[in-house]
């Protein structure tokens, strides 16, 4: 399934740094979230809270503790964005070549845009298999 459109807020980018994922217990705030929450707003940081777990999300740097580096086996592609609410399937599109290159992602969703993970061992595989599909990267 190519891309809804060629329009450039749906280029790609792969983000330079490693990522982790981590999932805490619904309870287990721990310093390292509240120290990337309240500084270094230039690296991608992602916290999402339900009644069973938190799911912390974000770029691995020297001073997170070690629970985060063993967890960052991950790289994050970016839709370039702004996306309008109204333009639908742009995840599924995004995924779906993904899905038959056997690569796993955890996608992240925000306001203007979305940024899906791969593992970092499957970044040319899953680059390959979306510029194969028409997705466009850019720098």
């Amino acid at each position: 399934m190519a891309p809804p459109s060629d329009h450039p807020s749906l280029h790609l980018t792969v983000l330079p740094n490693d990522f982790f994922v981590v999932q805490l217990k619904h309870n287990e705030i721990d310093g390292d979230v509240l120290i990337n929450l309240t500084s270094q707003p230039e690296r991608f940081f992602s916290l999402t809270r339900t009644a069973e777990e938190v799911s912390v999300v974000g770029e691995i740097h020297k001073d997170l503790s070690q629970r985060y580096h063993e967890n960052s086996g991950w790289r994050c592609i970016r839709i370039a964005g702004l996306m309008e609410f109204n333009l639908t399937g742009v995840l599924a599109s995004f995924t779906l070549p993904l899905q038959e290159a056997q690569v796993p992602v955890f996608a992240v969703s925000t306001w203007n845009t979305d940024y899906v993970l791969v593992p970092k061992d499957k970044l040319e595989v899953a680059v390959g298999a979306l510029k194969k599909d028409g997705w466009t990267f850019i720098s």
